[in-house]
């Protein structure tokens, strides 16, 4: 199941208004997709399921740490 990484404040859907997400999440100083591209560990190497695993492992550890104390995780069904 595809997933994203938002914040619990932004009132707008990754999925079905990037660009107002993006722009909102920027807005606020989080830099959502750089600080996920910081974390993801690529290689060309790297299928495209591979990716996808190194895209949801760095989700799953940013969430951990949540600096911000306000990551989540969501799914597209669910929004």
């Amino acid at each position: 199941m595809y997933s994203m990484l938002t914040t619990s404040d932004n009132p707008y859907n990754p999925f079905t208004h990037f660009d107002e997400w993006n722009a909102w999440d920027i807005s606020h100083g989080y830099h959502t997709c750089e600080y996920l591209a910081r974390v993801v560990r690529e290689s060309p190497d790297l299928s495209p399921a591979q990716i996808q695993e190194s895209v949801d492992d760095a989700i799953d550890e940013i969430i951990d740490f949540n600096l911000t104390g306000n990551y989540i995780r969501v799914y597209e069904n669910t929004m």
